[in-house]
C-alpha cells in the first residue's frame, strides 16, 4: 500500500477549505449564528494549543485566534489525510468515496466524543452540522487524493 505524500497532503488542503466552507453555507442556511458560531469553534480549536482561556464568550474575531485555529485545522487535515491515504490507495473512486464518508464519520465520533476527554469544550459542537462537515471533510478527502495520485503518463 504505497501512498503519494503530497498528493495526501494537498488533499487534505483542499477537504479542509471544502468543509469549512460547508459548514459555513449550512450555519448561514439553518442558523441564524453566524458569525459568532464561526468566531465560537475557532475559539474551540485554538484552545487546544492556546489553553481554555480564550473560550469565554463573546465569540468574537481575534487575529491570533483565527491563526492559530486555521494552523491546527490544516494541521489536523493534513494528517488525516495521511492516515486515509494507504486505506483507497487500491480501491477505485466509488468506493474510495465510500471510504472517505466513513472515515469523516469516525473523526467526527473522534473529535467530538473521545477527544472531549481532553478537550471538553468540544461537546457544545456536538450536532448534525458538524457531523455533515465531517463526512463532506472524508468525501471530499478521498477525490482530490484519488485524483492527485494518478499515475502520469510520459
Amino acid at each position: 500500500m504505497s501512498i503519494n505524500p503530497g498528493a495526501a497532503a494537498t488533499a487534505g488542503i483542499i477537504a479542509g477549505v471544502v468543509a469549512t466552507g460547508a459548514q459555513l453555507v449550512l450555519w448561514w442556511v439553518f442558523t441564524d449564528a453566524l458569525p459568532s458560531i464561526f468566531y465560537r469553534d475557532a475559539r474551540l480549536t485554538a484552545a487546544m494549543l492556546m489553553g481554555p482561556a480564550v473560550l469565554p464568550p463573546p465569540a468574537t474575531f481575534e487575529w491570533k485566534v483565527m491563526i492559530v485555529a486555521t494552523f491546527i485545522h490544516f494541521m489536523l487535515s493534513i494528517a488525516y489525510g495521511l492516515i486515509l491515504a494507504p486505506l483507497i490507495s487500491r480501491p477505485g473512486m466509488v468506493t474510495s468515496m465510500l471510504a472517505g464518508a466513513i472515515f469523516g464519520l469516525i473523526i467526527y465520533v473522534t473529535n467530538m466524543y473521545g477527544m472531549t476527554f481532553i478537550f471538553p469544550w468540544f461537546s457544545v459542537a456536538r450536532d448534525w452540522i458538524t457531523l455533515a462537515t465531517h463526512i463532506v471533510f472524508g468525501i471530499s478527502l478521498a477525490v482530490p487524493y484519488k485524483l492527485l495520485s494518478r499515475p502520469h503518463s510520459a
